[in-house]
């Protein structure tokens, strides 16, 4: 009789770069949970899961594991994880597929949900991280979201900790720099408190990963935001900097402010030269800045400071250079797939393609801009 195995909890997000990650789950929720232009969690209560529950999705990992090299072996597959055995697992044991995915990817990097692990008791992350690393021998980095008032109530000591018991990375939600955005927005947090927190995190000698929002200041203090959020961060010297830029989703308090005329968004073109000014702003860095979603308009400003900076800024200038209609139209093939960089404007294929859906736009009486704001939301 074929064994049984339960499935483990997982929450509903996780950084791109975590997509080939095992998901598990610490904490349900977000603590926070007010910030404006997040549509997560709403209405959902915080809660922090058990030891004994955490303890026992590790051990039903460790059981889907044994269990896909043993179906693996069974169809001559010699115990390994591979492509054939994944598409078997799709069709015929679906409860073990998140496994299957982590397994085929390597099984090295593990996340840590939902919104901020850091919540748990010291003692009982040491006890987490200690264990995947007793069960999967292989990991070889853990990650999790930590809110910059949480890493507060953590001495650089107690973080030193969880480093050595195996925590890797920590992706931090910054957003902004500027006080009166984070006032804005409900993040809980100010400028001073996010360097703070990014200085232990680094202290700790974790890798930090920091996020800030594209256009979260606005028409009104689309500069400010800017400049100031440049400013924490040069403070900090995260190692990785990651952009998103800002789409309202229905679900998100924002949005209400949007109807009542509260907060009037930045146009592609406004966020452009914002992430322009904010990458003008940023110096004596050494870190990587990637630009990894689909809600950039400009996915290839990726590079390092200080040695990629000049390149960088030569893609916005680029694009900024770019005639009109030319830059609506490569917004409109970025947004649906077509266009990936600016050279891609230059295949007659794939501008062919965009052509086409604009002039069904067109014939339709529908604006790019209005059909790339429905289309965005739904990539939040």
């Amino acid at each position: 009789m074929a064994q049984s195995i339960v499935a483990h909890e997982q929450g509903p997000i996780r950084p791109p770069n975590e997509a080939n990650s095992l998901l598990l789950r610490l904490t349900r929720n977000c603590p926070w949970n007010r910030c404006l232009f997040c549509p997560v969690y709403k209405g959902e209560k915080f809660s922090r899961r058990s030891l004994e529950e955490i303890k026992n999705d590790i051990d039903n990992i460790d059981q889907a594991v044994k269990r896909l090299i043993t179906i693996s072996q069974e169809n001559g597959m010699g115990g390994t994880v591979n492509r054939d055995l994944v598409a078997q697992v799709h069709a015929r044991h679906p409860e073990l597929l998140p496994v299957a995915y982590w397994q085929y990817h390597r099984g090295e990097t593990v996340f840590l949900q939902d919104a901020d692990s850091i919540q748990l008791p010291v003692e009982q992350l040491v006890e987490i991280l200690e264990l995947l690393k007793e069960k999967f021998p292989g990991i070889k980095r853990i990650t999790t979201y930590a809110r910059s008032r949480s890493l507060l109530r953590r001495s650089v000591e107690e973080l030193t900790r969880l480093k050595e018991a195996g925590l890797s990375r920590v992706h931090v939600g910054l957003e902004s720099g500027n006080d009166k955005v984070l006032d804005f927005m409900k993040k809980g947090v100010n400028g001073p408190q996010q360097v703070e927190a990014g200085t232990r995190v680094k202290e700790a000698g974790l890798t930090l990963s920091e996020y800030v929002i594209l256009g979260l200041g606005g028409r009104s203090l689309w500069r400010e935001h800017a400049v100031d959020t440049a400013r924490v961060l040069n403070e900090i010297n995260p190692d990785y900097i990651r952009v998103r830029t800002l789409a309202i989703h229905p679900a998100s308090p924002l949005y209400e402010k949007l109807k009542q005329g509260e907060f009037t968004p930045l146009d592609d073109d406004g966020v452009i030269r914002e992430e322009s000014l904010f990458l003008e702003q940023l110096r004596g860095i050494e870190s990587a800045f990637y630009s990894d979603h689909i809600l950039n308009l400009l996915e290839e400003v990726n590079g390092r400071f200080p040695q990629d900076k000049g390149r960088m800024q030569a893609v916005i200038n680029r694009y900024l250079s770019m005639p009109g209609h030319k830059r609506e139209l490569f917004r409109l093939g970025r947004r649906t797939g077509y266009f990936r960089t600016l050279g891609d404007t230059n295949n007659p294929s794939l501008a062919e393609a965009v052509e086409n859906i604009y002039q069904q736009l067109q014939d339709r009486g529908i604006t790019v801009d209005q059909y790339l704001e429905d289309l965005m939301r739904r990539y939040i």
